[in-house]
C-alpha cells in the first residue's frame, strides 16, 4: 500500500522504489513466519516448548521463496506499469492543457487582428481615391 501510494502520488526515485521493494520482502517473510508459528501452536497446542517442531522439507521451502520471489517481481512489474501509465495520463493531461491554452490564445489572437481590421477600415477613409483633392498645377506635358 505504501509503494503504491508513493506510485500514485508521482514519486519514481529508483532508491526508494528499491527500497519499499525490500521492506516489502521483509514483511511477507515475516507474515509467513508468523502464519507458520500460529498452524504449529494450533496443531499440537499441548506440546512443551522445550520440544522442537519438525523443520519443514527444503524442496518446500526452496519452492515458497522462489514463489515468492515471482509474487515480488510481479508486484513490482504491477507497480512499474501503474507508475508508466501515471506518467503517461499526467503527459497526455499536461499535452491537451497545452494544446486547449494555445487553441485559446489563437481564437483571442484571431479576435484582436479582426479588431484592428474594422478599427483601420474606419480609420484609413483618407485612402479612398474620391476623397483626394484635385491637383492644383495642370498635368506635366509628356
Amino acid at each position: 500500500a505504501l509503494r503504491l501510494s508513493y506510485l500514485r502520488s508521482g514519486g519514481h526515485d529508483p532508491a526508494i522504489l528499491d527500497q519499499l521493494l525490500h521492506l516489502q520482502l521483509e514483511a511477507t517473510v515475516l507474515e509467513k513466519r508468523t502464519a507458520g508459528l500460529r498452524r504449529r501452536r494450533q496443531m499440537a497446542p499441548e506440546a512443551p516448548l522445550a520440544v522442537p517442531a519438525e523443520p519443514p522439507s527444503t524442496g518446500t521451502h526452496s519452492l515458497d521463496a522462489a514463489l515468492l520471489a515471482v509474487e515480488l517481481e510481479n508486484r513490482r512489474l504491477e507497480d512499474e506499469l501503474l507508475a508508466l501509465k501515471v506518467r503517461r495520463e499526467r503527459r497526455a493531461d499536461a499535452g491537451s492543457r497545452a494544446a486547449q491554452r494555445h487553441t485559446e490564445e489563437l481564437a483571442q489572437l484571431q479576435a484582436e487582428v479582426g479588431m484592428l481590421r474594422c478599427h483601420t477600415e474606419q480609420m484609413r477613409p483618407w485612402l479612398h481615391a474620391s476623397v483626394f483633392p484635385r491637383p492644383i498645377a495642370p498635368p506635366l506635358p509628356p
